[in-house]
C-alpha cells in the first residue's frame, strides 16, 4: 500500500505579489506623469514671462522708431515667431489695436472690430500686460497670452507614461498566462511512503453495525442539507458493487474543515461541495465538520485533480474563513481495480485524512494502492 502526498501551497501568493507590483507600477506611472506635467506647466509659465518681457522691450524699441508702421508690424511678427511659449500679442494705441498671432484665429477673435484673447483649452488663463511708454504715443500698451503646455514635452511625458503602464500590463498578462499553463500542466507529484493500514477489529465492526441499525429519519440532514453519515456505508457499498460490475474505478474523498465555528458555516461549506461535485446524493456528513464524497467512475488522478480544485475554490471564495493551508484537510482513496467493501475504502481514506491533518506542509494526501500487493495482503489474511 502507498500513501501519496500531494503538496498544496497557496498558488495565489505569487499572483497576488505580481498584482501588487503591477498596481505599484500603474500608480508610479501616473504619479510621475502628473509631476512631470506640473513641472512642465510651471516651466512654461516662467518661459512665457521671460518671453513677454522680451517682446515688450522689442515693441518699445521698434515703436520709438515708428509706432504701428509696416516696419514695426514686421518686427513684432518676426519676434513672436521666435518665441516658444507666447502664442499671440495685442498691441493697442490711440487708433485702436493690432493683433499678432503665430496661427491665425487660434488665440485671438474680433468683437466689434476689437481683438480679444480666446478662452480655450491649451491657452493659459493668465494674460500678460505692460504699458508702452513710447514718446509722443498716448495709451500704448501690449498684452500677451501663452500656451499652457509645451506639446512636444507633453507628448513625450504621455509616451513614457503609456510605456510604463504597458510594461505593467504585459507583466500581469504574462503572469496570468504562466499561472494558467502551470495549473493545466501541474500533475500530482511527491514522495511515496509505505504505511500500514490496520484492518478493523471485530469489536469495531460490531459497534459500527449496531450504530448503523439506528438510522436517522429522512434523506438529507437538516444540519447540512446533505446525506446523513449513517447512510455512507450502504451507498458506498452499492456504488462499489456497480463500479466493479462495469469495471469502472471509484474514489472516496473525506474532507475535514478544521476552522469552522458553527453549523451555519458548515452548511455553507456543504453547499459549496454540492455545487462543485454536482451530486447531492453522493455527499454525506462526516464527523463534526466533515464531508465524505463518493466519485463513481473517477480514478486516482481524476480524484486528486478534483480535490485540488475544490481546495482552491474554497480558499479563493472564502479567504477570510479559510486563511491557512491547515484549515482544510482532504484524504482520499480509490478502488484501483480491487474488489473491496465500503469499510476498507473508508479506512484507507481515514488514514490518509489523519496524515493530511497532522502534516503541516500538505493539505491533501491520497492513499494509493498497488493491486498486486493488495491481493497478496488479502490472501495472507485468509
Amino acid at each position: 500500500m502507498k500513501m501519496k502526498k500531494i503538496k498544496i501551497g497557496n498558488i495565489t501568493i505569487g499572483g497576488s505579489i505580481i498584482a501588487a507590483i503591477c498596481i505599484i507600477i500603474y500608480l508610479g506611472a501616473l504619479i510621475q506623469g502628473a509631476i512631470r506635467i506640473y513641472l512642465s506647466v510651471e516651466q512654461r509659465r516662467v518661459t512665457a514671462e521671460r518671453e513677454f518681457s522680451q517682446l515688450a522691450d522689442t515693441a518699445f524699441s521698434a515703436g520709438s522708431q515708428g509706432f504701428m508702421d509696416e516696419q514695426f508690424i514686421q518686427t513684432m511678427n518676426n519676434s513672436l515667431k521666435l518665441k516658444r511659449a507666447i502664442e499671440a500679442l495685442i498691441i493697442t494705441g490711440p487708433e485702436g489695436g493690432h493683433a499678432f498671432e503665430k496661427k491665425s484665429g487660434h488665440a485671438i477673435s474680433w468683437v466689434n472690430s476689437t481683438p480679444r484673447f480666446n478662452k480655450k483649452f491649451g491657452l493659459s488663463s493668465h494674460e500678460y500686460f505692460r504699458p508702452l511708454s513710447i514718446p509722443d504715443v498716448r495709451q500704448a500698451e501690449i498684452k500677451g497670452i501663452a500656451s499652457s503646455f509645451d506639446y512636444n514635452v507633453f507628448s513625450g511625458i504621455l509616451k513614457d507614461t503609456f510605456i510604463i503602464i504597458f510594461i505593467g500590463f504585459a507583466l500581469s498578462l504574462v503572469t496570468m498566462l504562466l499561472q494558467f499553463l502551470l495549473e493545466r500542466q501541474e500533475k500530482p507529484k511527491g514522495n511515496m511512503v509505505y504505511v500500514d493500514t490496520p484492518e478493523p477489529s471485530r469489536k469495531e465492526t460490531t459497534d459500527e453495525k449496531q450504530a448503523s441499525d439506528v438510522l436517522p429519519k429522512g434523506l438529507y440532514s437538516k444540519r447540512s442539507n446533505i446525506g446523513f453519515e449513517e447512510y455512507t456505508d450502504d451507498r458506498l457499498n452499492s456504488e462499489l458493487h456497480r463500479c466493479a460490475s462495469t469495471e469502472k474505478d471509484l474514489a472516496l474523498l473525506l474532507i475535514e474543515f478544521n476552522d469552522l465555528a458553527n453549523d451555519i458555516m458548515y452548511k455553507q461549506a456543504a453547499e459549496e461541495a454540492v455545487n462543485f461535485f454536482t451530486s447531492r446524493d453522493l455527499l454525506f456528513e462526516y464527523g463534526s465538520y466533515g464531508i465524505s464524497v463518493i466519485l463513481p467512475g473517477s480514478g486516482f488522478d481524476i480524484a486528486i485533480t478534483k480535490a485540488e480544485k475544490f481546495y482552491q475554490r474554497i480558499m479563493e471564495k472564502f479567504p477570510n474563513s479559510y486563511g491557512s493551508t491547515s484549515a482544510i484537510s482532504i484524504g482520499l482513496s480509490t478502488r484501483s481495480g480491487r474488489l473491496l467493501n465500503a469499510e476498507r475504502l473508508i479506512l484507507e481514506a481515514k488514514e490518509a485524512l489523519r496524515k493530511a491533518g497532522s502534516d503541516s506542509k500538505t493539505s491533501i494526501i491520497a492513499f494509493k494502492s498497488d493491486p498486486e500487493k493488495y491481493r497478496a495482503f488479502i490472501a495472507s489474511q485468509s
